[in-house]
């Protein structure tokens, strides 16, 4: 039986291992952590239960797949439900907008709230749906390193349409030019964080991003997200993959430009293939520090990191759903002091996520477990523990002015994650959480591939190569490996 090690465990390098265990190769993960899943993983403090990265679930058939690929029923497995509202969002001046997950309904609010014509909101919905029907099959489905992926009338199709799907305006400027109200080009503007980019500078290609919340949905795992984690790790177990925890690798073994297994703890360790799924720049330094490295990719900026705190509340605060955006006053600048100051603006755009509204028992009995984000700079040395402390003050006062509350006499429990132990536990360099920025034109083109050009039977998969960071992405990146390996 062919062999096949997988370097890191995070929601890609799982499902690359339920892949191969299918095909019929032998599939040993390597995992430096305790516990699988790298960012899609969970924290239990003081009664409290968080999600302690991913908190957002949409394309739950890319999931299903993995059961049904396996001949199994994924709902005997894995159960989710669609969330009736997207997103609460707040701003400042009192404008309050919860966005329901059906289009009509949240075009009709937007009309009624701030004047904005419902059928332009519905247009611009139709738009996003176009762009993401022409570029998912091109630029998210398959490898783009592949010659013979774009001789097919599907690319052909997606070349074609270019000049209608924003890639050479930023989102800003197409959201700008397509909807006429400041709040509403903001609430869009948002879908850059995404893949952790500035809207002011990204490419307005990323409109397609919202037909995945409006058009396919925006999910609920029961359990909460680390229910996928939980449940796909089951699932490989039963495909007979093994799970080697607390196995730091030292460096990948290449003869003569062929992959041969792994080196841990001194030990060698065969293998027909290697699946890499930890972030591509530290992958080049530590583990195959002799082979060349693609210093134009490494070099590329990176994406956001977040500052999180997550709050066990000893109350239940009312107008508050599973996700909650509470918006800063000066967007563009607030993505200026990420950028160019490395710093983070006094008044950040706060998301609050509550599990327990769906879970209730994710906290004790009339509390809520507040899972509260802000995105700010990779790690690059900052003073972190000082900017910490300002953030705190900054969340709470945004908090408690939309809230109309005093929100920290509600805590009774806090951790914290920011740049600095994200890098720690995921390897993810800076922190950042999606490997590149996508802030420029060409970022879907400048992401590693899924294979490597120079070492036979080294391959790569997870949130820093193609096709990108997030769950449906990592995902994808794993059934594009799958795709170029044959079977055992």
């Amino acid at each position: 039986m062919r062999k096949a090690i997988v370097v890191g465990s995070g929601i890609a390098g799982i499902a690359v291992a339920i892949r191969l265990a299918i095909k019929g190769y032998e599939v040993n993960v390597f995992e430096k952590n305790s516990y699988p899943g790298g960012k899609l993983c969970s924290i239990n403090e003081n009664g409290y239960r968080f999600d302690a990265g991913p908190s957002l679930f949409t394309l739950p058939k890319q999931v299903d797949e993995l059961f049904e690929l396996a001949g199994e029923d994924p709902r005997n497995h894995f159960n989710y439900k669609r969330l009736p509202i997207i997103c609460n969002y707040f701003w400042d001046e009192g404008l309050f907008l919860s966005a329901k997950s059906d289009e009509l309904e949240f075009a009709s609010d937007i009309e009624k709230l701030i004047g904005v014509k419902k059928s332009l909101v519905l247009k611009y919905l139709k738009k996003s749906r176009f762009i993401y029907d022409t570029t998912a099959p091109v630029f998210l489905h398959q490898s783009l390193h592949k010659l013979k992926n774009f001789l097919n009338l599907k690319t052909l199709n997606g070349i074609l349409k270019t000049p209608f799907l924003g890639i050479f305006s930023t989102l800003n400027e197409v959201n700008s030019k397509q909807l006429n109200h400041p709040k509403l080009v903001q609430l869009f503007n948002r879908y850059a964080t995404y893949n952790g980019s500035n809207p002011y500078r990204a490419p307005g290609v990323l409109q397609s991003i919202p037909h995945l919340e409006f058009g396919e949905g925006a999910w609920f795992p029961e359990g909460g997200m680390v229910s996928i984690t939980n449940s796909l790790v089951a699932l490989a177990k039963r495909k007979g993959v093994t799970f080697n925890f607390d196995s730091c690798v030292d460096q990948f073994i290449i003869e003569n430009k062929i992959i041969d297994g792994i080196q841990f703890k001194g030990e060698k360790y065969s293998a027909d293939i290697v699946v890499c799924n930890s972030d591509i720049l530290p992958s080049y330094r530590n583990l195959m520090p002799h082979e060349k490295a693609p210093e134009r990719i490494l070099s590329q900026n990176r994406s956001s990191s977040a500052l999180i705190f997550y709050w066990g509340i000893n109350n239940v605060i009312g107008k508050l759903d599973v996700h909650n955006i509470f918006f800063s006053n000066n967007y563009e600048d607030e993505f200026s002091q990420i950028e160019k100051g490395n710093s983070i603006s006094t008044d950040p755009t706060v998301y609050v996520h509550i599990s327990s509204i769906m879970e209730p028992s994710d906290a004790p009995e009339d509390c809520q477990n507040w899972f509260v984000m802000i995105n700010v700079p990779e790690n690059k040395g900052q003073n972190w523990d000082e900017l910490i402390i300002e953030a705190r003050k900054n969340i709470l006062k945004k908090l408690n002015f939309n809230l109309k509350m005093d929100l920290e006499k509600y805590i009774v429990s806090e951790s914290i994650l920011d740049p600095r132990t994200i890098e720690k536990r995921t390897s993810s360099a800076g922190g950042s959480l999606y490997g590149n920025s996508s802030n420029n034109k060409k970022a879907a083109f400048l992401r590693h591939p899924n294979f490597s050009s120079n070492v036979q039977g080294l391959y790569f998969c997870g949130g820093s190569v193609h096709p990108g960071g997030g769950i449906p992405l990592c995902l994808q990146s794993a059934r594009i490996v799958s795709d170029l390996i044959r079977k055992a």
